[in-house]
């Protein structure tokens, strides 16, 4: 009993601490012109973080974020799978409005055109700095890489790193019947160059730690004007690997390992924010691509409790843990439980620094007011859930969903993979259905019978999203499309 008093005592003068930490920090309004940090994960799911329910590791920078900013409760990436999301989250753009889709590869022929207008060339008409660090994935030739694109420095692996050729073991892929085995090693890029390959799991080990001293070296060297950093994380992304000083720190084997070294990184970045004086005027935003990749089982996340994963629109796959944190803006500790999506991003940006918006089309809205706590807000009325190519999924407005007949690879009822190998997937199809997110976030009880105005009124959407963007699944072509760049 003293014990539990003991721990209840310490607690609770730790939250005091926190709560005093962040009021302090609200009581000097920022200055115009914040820095914005924008962190991307790859592949961690909604339930990866403990502010989210992650559970047998801690994530306390994570954490402190959640509680001296807002947390996202139904905040949705633009598509389930690596390129489209980057695509969305820096386009404001649903990714195939500008014709990117899944998970372009070492000699692909196309990625992000120069006719669109990324979130770095928007800020940059600002006076900012801007550096991207991590996974890039939107184009491998030299025309699609970050430099070209809005980013002044660029330091990172142009795309998966699971795009090698070594096998789930960590060996060179002998077989030359695995396509894989015809991928280059991975390349480290600085600027438009290779820094270095990346051959080995011991080389991936390193690869949070050296994007992380790339990040704290951008934030020292732009400390005396407005800078964006975006951090674009290839971790939790298989294969994980993790470096010496956090090797075994977890209850959860590798998979917790790394969760606890990227939450280190996000330390850095704090420290460093802090101990340059930028702690009163810098924005963060912290989120993921897609959910977790769940075939690969205990190196894989947590859905937290949602439908499937990545690569599906079921909620598992697109839903995300997100945090903003803002000192003088975002009250600590908010929530918000209203319907946003990282194509949201660059309008929301454009909001609080004055940039241009791009001259085309864009589907983001500005979130700003939700970030500034505005209850009766809703920026967002529905959101499109689209995957592959072209394929509209389902549509949701308020807590009402709408899946659409579509064909998926689904995890469910199939033993996972461990230790780094797959586990089966299998074929499956889903018919029409509604769904109550806020009674069954799980998707688990169609009630499209009992509600067939609601079914009629979210079809209505669905038709102006195909006379818009088309529809691969009924074999429309869409009005509004744009091409990607190509070679």
């Amino acid at each position: 009993m003293r014990k539990f008093l003991h721990s209840g005592v310490v607690i609770f003068f730790i939250l005091i601490i926190i709560d005093i930490s962040c009021i302090a920090q609200r009581s000097k309004q920022p200055i115009s012109n914040p820095d914005i940090v924008l962190i991307y994960m790859d592949d961690m799911g909604y339930g990866d973080v403990d502010a989210y329910g992650g559970i047998d590791y801690i994530t306390p920078n994570i954490d402190k974020l959640a509680a001296c900013g807002m947390r996202f409760t139904n905040f949705y990436s633009s598509q389930p799978i690596c390129t489209a999301s980057r695509a969305g989250l820096l386009t404001g753009c649903y990714p195939n409005r500008i014709g990117l889709h899944g998970a372009l590869g070492p000699y692909s022929k196309i990625g992000i055109s120069d006719k669109e207008v990324t979130i770095a060339q928007m800020l940059k008409k600002k006076g900012y700095a801007t550096g991207m660090i991590g996974k890039w994935h939107l184009g491998v030739t030299k025309k699609f890489l970050p430099l070209q694109h809005g980013f002044d420095e660029y330091f990172g692996l142009p795309y998966s790193n699971d795009m090698w050729p070594v096998n789930y073991d960590g060996k060179p892929i002998k077989d030359t019947n695995d396509f894989r085995s015809k991928y280059p090693p991975l390349p480290l890029m600085e600027g438009n160059k290779v820094f270095r390959y990346i051959k080995t799991l011991d080389d991936q080990s390193i690869l949070t730690t050296l994007y992380t001293e790339h990040a704290v070296n951008f934030i020292k060297r732009q400390k005396n004007h407005p800078f964006f950093l975006y951090l674009a994380h290839t971790m939790v992304h298989v294969p994980i690997a993790v470096s010496d000083k956090f090797k075994g720190k977890s209850k959860q084997g590798l998979f917790g390992d790394v969760m606890m070294e990227v939450d280190w990184s996000i330390g850095q970045i704090l420290k460093a924010i802090h101990d340059n004086g930028l702690d009163k005027n810098t924005l963060i935003i912290f989120t993921s691509d897609n959910g977790p990749w769940l075939t690969f089982g205990n190196h894989a996340g947590s859905a937290g409790g949602l439908k499937e994963g990545k690569m599906t629109t079921f909620e598992g796959g697109l839903r995300e843990p997100a945090i903003v944190c803002w000192p003088g803006i975002i009250a600590p500790g908010a929530v918000c439980n209203k319907l946003a999506c990282n194509i949201d991003i660059l309008p929301t940006l454009a909001a609080l620094t004055g940039a241009p918006l791009p001259l085309h089309k864009i589907d983001g809205v500005n979130i700003l007011p939700l970030f500034k706590g505005d209850p009766n807000a809703n920026p967002r009325d529905h959101l499109y859930y689209y995957y592959n190519k072209n394929s509209l999924e389902a549509v949701r407005q308020g807590s009402w969903k709408l899946v659409l007949p579509h064909k998926i690879e689904s995890n469910e009822n199939e033993p996972p993979g461990k230790d780094g190998w797959p586990g089966k997937i299998h074929m499956d199809s889903t018919g029409l259905a509604l769904y109550d997110l806020r009674r069954d976030p799980g998707e688990r009880y169609n009630v499209k019978e009992q509600n067939p105005d609601v079914v009629e009124k979210l079809q209505q959407l669905v038709e102006k999203a195909r006379e818009d963007l088309g529809d691969d699944l009924t074999g429309r072509e869409g009005e509004n499309r744009r091409p990607p760049g190509k070679l």
